[in-house]
């Protein structure tokens, strides 16, 4: 049985929200200097490197047995290089406040994905999940429906964002893996890399790219210190110490963080349907990830 959760453990949850959601406007800031998928590429390299040394540090082996290679490859392009790419695009025509709201349907969409393929069970609470979730994007869509309707592109990419990390999660839960879980997260940034930087010489050559400025490259830095590196280590720490229920307190601090930012640092218009929607996305992220103890 867990021993009582800590302080110490307590701030960690709190911290991943809070990195989790600052990183939104810390990406479309560095979309107005850096092309948006050489973000992800200089990110997912800097950080495949800094979580070697970290599981090298911790003597975590770093080699996946042969029959986990392909399978943590198509994980990684899933979880990180579709969600990131994704994301990254679709702030480039979605306020960020609705970039993050419309992503974080995807605990319900994990869901909803497990119950159709891997038979979990598709009860009440994940049906009140997903229906509360699409609701919120019909409200949020509400704010503007001639505008979405005119030019759809954004709201799509950030959809399939959302589906894309979604199906990496549904991909991990497939299969029992002898690999740790934090080194399991170095080889997905290096899958990531190896597809993200071959489309970036093609489309976002570097040496057509000037030299980002010393904000832009400090927020690179936060980028990738904080809502990569210290927060994978943190989450799969966090994960084998305690309870799902309160590490998923994380998932939820998120949104929040992000929307509350990007209208204070990037000046995005506040609304009652944006505050309604995340309300909405808040409640379907808890009716998916926060389970009565009986069922954890």
């Amino acid at each position: 049985m867990r021993s009582s959760v800590s302080g110490v453990s307590i701030f960690a949850v709190l911290l991943i929200g809070v990195l989790w959601g600052l990183n939104w406007p810390a990406v479309k800031f560095m979309l107005t200097e850096i092309e948006p998928l050489t973000i992800r590429a200089v990110a997912f390299t800097l950080a495949a490197l800094g979580l070697t040394a970290i599981v090298r540090a911790k003597g975590l082996p770093m080699r996946p047995p042969r029959d986990e290679v392909w399978p943590i490859f198509i994980a990684g392009f899933f979880l990180v290089f579709g969600f990131n790419a994704m994301t990254s695009l679709g702030q480039i025509l979605v306020e960020t406040s609705k970039a993050a709201i419309i992503a974080y349907t995807m605990p319900a969409l994990t869901a909803g994905l497990a119950a159709g393929f891997l038979g979990e069970r598709f009860d009440k609470r994940v049906a009140i999940a997903l229906a509360v979730g699409m609701a919120a994007l019909v409200v949020l869509a509400s704010e503007n429906f001639s505008a979405i309707i005119k030019e759809p592109l954004g709201p799509v990419i950030m959809l399939l964002a959302a589906l894309s990390w979604s199906i990496g999660n549904v991909l991990l839960k497939t299969r029992t893996w002898t690999l740790p879980a934090l080194s399991q997260a170095v080889w997905y940034f290096v899958a990531s890399g190896l597809v993200c930087w071959p489309i970036v010489l093609v489309f976002e050559p570097p040496w057509h790219q000037t030299l980002p400025s010393a904000p832009v490259i400090g927020t690179m830095t936060f980028h990738v210190l904080g809502p990569m590196i210290v927060c994978y280590v943190l989450w799969t720490v966090l994960l084998a110490r305690l309870p799902a229920t309160i590490a998923a307190i994380s998932t939820l601090i998120a949104p929040v963080v992000a929307v509350g930012s990007a209208m204070v640092l990037l000046g995005d218009p506040p609304s009652w349907q944006k505050y309604t929607a995340l309300a909405m996305i808040v409640a379907s992220v808890a009716v998916t990830l926060i389970r009565p103890s009986k069922e954890t």
